[in-house]
């Protein structure tokens, strides 16, 4: 079952790839109709020439035609991807199942096996955000390529083989503590795609041609961008909250202290911080929506640190990363 769960994580990196390379063809095919479009509206739009003469010939209808074709191979594009992204999921929960199976264990028990959850409930949630509201689809090619970049780097730095738990995390309070941390997790990482997204999208809807504008021109609404992202961290932050406070019940069962400001729990409760700033900003009509969504990526970024950087280079009490 550990080999089958190999197996299927690499087959889940390919099917996320496929589906970043569709988004990707999407995106392309939509720019080449806007630039098939425009020759249209610049001929429709035309006026009587300064001498008196003639207005220019209409497009005979090829213009169009081709806009049409084009438009509709950005669609199947689109689908395609997210039928990619469908199976990609399906193969990243083999994934997991087959671990926890070969395990005999929830699959949590270390980075590589909490990275891999994290993924999965990142693009489960996206898909039922799809389900929801499909205007949204070409956001699916940075949510690809997050998953991609995090699944690539679980199975080349992060793999460990399945090991029994340390006694520390024999407890029930493992799947309490732990299963709320990993949905949580996952939320987030879902919630600070669209952030970015609205820091590019409102920076074009205000005139800013920046490096990413051919892709920013490209997303939905910043409106839209902005309101996806308050509503998925509004669902994650109370679940967070909740996991704090478990694991300090946890920390006072195990170690006979509920708090001790060890590494992770210290950078827990600056994301825990950042992120009620995040919701304490967007709330308070006096500050501008992108200062918002930035605090909503610095708190991301520091569940990235807590994640990475304090298995990696602190030791503490929560040092369960499975790295040597």
């Amino acid at each position: 079952m550990s080999a089958l769960s190999d197996q299927l994580v690499s087959f889940a990196i390919l099917a996320y790839l496929v589906a970043m390379i569709s988004h990707a063809v999407e995106y392309a095919l939509g720019n080449a109709r806007t630039r098939v479009a425009a020759p249209a509206r610049e001929l429709v739009g035309a006026g009587v020439g300064a001498a008196g003469g003639s207005l220019p010939e209409a497009p005979n209808g090829a213009d169009a035609a081709a806009a049409e074709r084009t438009a509709r191979r950005a669609r199947l594009a689109g689908l395609g991807a997210v039928a990619a992204t469908a199976l990609a999921a399906l193969l990243h929960l083999g994934a997991l199942v087959a671990r926890g199976i070969a395990a005999d264990r929830m699959p949590w028990g270390n980075m590589y096996e909490f990275v891999l959850t994290v993924s999965w409930i990142g693009a489960a949630a996206w898909l039922v955000v799809l389900w929801k509201r499909p205007m949204l689809r070409r956001l699916g090619l940075f949510l690809s390529l997050v998953m991609v970049l995090l699944l690539a780097t679980a199975e080349l730095v992060l793999y460990v083989p399945i090991v029994p738990l340390v006694p520390a995390l024999n407890s029930y309070w493992f799947v309490i503590h732990v299963s709320t941390i990993v949905f949580a997790s996952g939320i987030f990482l879902l919630g600070a795609v669209p952030a970015v997204a609205f820091l590019m999208r409102s920076g074009y809807e205000q005139g800013r041609r920046s490096f990413p504008y051919t892709l920013a021109k490209r997303m939905p609404t910043a409106a839209g961008l902005e309101r996806l992202t308050f509503v998925l961290h509004a669902f994650a932050f109370p679940v967070f909250t909740f996991a704090v406070i478990a694991g300090a019940i946890w920390a006072e069962a195990a170690w006979g202290r509920p708090w001790g400001w060890d590494p992770k729990e210290t950078w827990s409760f600056i994301s825990w911080v950042i992120y009620a700033g995040y919701l304490h900003a967007r709330a308070t009509p006096s500050v501008k929506r992108n200062v918002a969504a930035w605090l909503a990526v610095a708190g991301f970024l520091t569940m990235l640190m807590n994640l990475f950087g304090v298995n990696i280079f602190f030791e503490g009490l929560h040092s369960y990363g499975g790295l040597d």
